[in-house]
C-alpha cells in the first residue's frame, strides 16, 4: 500500500469542524454626507490591526479617528 492510500484511508476517520469565520469592520460615518464613510477590516472588539493596512488605508484610517466630532460620527462596528 502506498503512502497516498494510507492518507486516503486515514481521511476517511477523520471528523472534519467546520468553523465560521466572522468579519467584522469599523465604520466611520460623515457627519456632514449622509452616505460617505470611512471602514476598515477589524476585530469583534473594534480593534484594527493597522500592521496589516495598506499605506493608504491605515492612513485614512488615523484621519478619520482624528476627525471624529468634526467631519466623522465615533465608529461603530458591524458583523458581516
Amino acid at each position: 500500500m502506498s503512502s497516498l492510500q494510507i492518507a486516503a484511508d486515514d481521511l476517511q476517520h477523520c471528523e472534519v469542524k467546520h468553523y465560521e469565520v466572522q468579519h467584522y469592520e469599523v465604520r466611520f460615518e460623515s457627519l456632514f454626507d449622509p452616505g460617505r464613510a470611512m471602514s476598515f477590516p477589524c476585530d469583534h472588539e473594534g480593534h484594527v490591526d493597522l500592521d496589516s493596512l495598506p499605506a493608504r488605508a491605515r492612513n485614512n484610517y488615523l484621519f478619520a479617528r482624528a476627525m471624529v466630532g468634526k467631519d466623522y460620527l465615533p465608529p461603530h462596528v458591524l458583523k458581516h
